[in-house]
């Protein structure tokens, strides 16, 4: 994830773009954070997403296929 002086940032830049307005600097500033953010957002869901293994009532792995080998090509690296 981001740092927290990022976040910070970004939530400033939030609250000043609703009351006083923005630069053209700092709505780059604001874009170049936001797509950070964003990308760190993605990377995090797509590790928690591929670390899931699915189960039905009878305690059966029921995870499908797709996801196992990604699984699988993760632990040999």
């Amino acid at each position: 994830m981001l740092s927290e002086d990022k976040l910070a940032r970004i939530n400033e830049l939030s609250k000043k773009s609703k009351t006083t307005g923005l630069s053209a600097e700092e709505q780059a500033e604001q874009a170049s954070l936001r797509q950070e953010y964003l990308a760190a957002f993605r990377s995090s869901m797509k590790d928690t997403v591929e670390g899931v293994r699915i189960f039905d009532t009878e305690g059966n792995e029921v995870t499908p296929k797709k996801l196992q080998d990604i699984q699988k090509r993760k632990k040999m690296h």
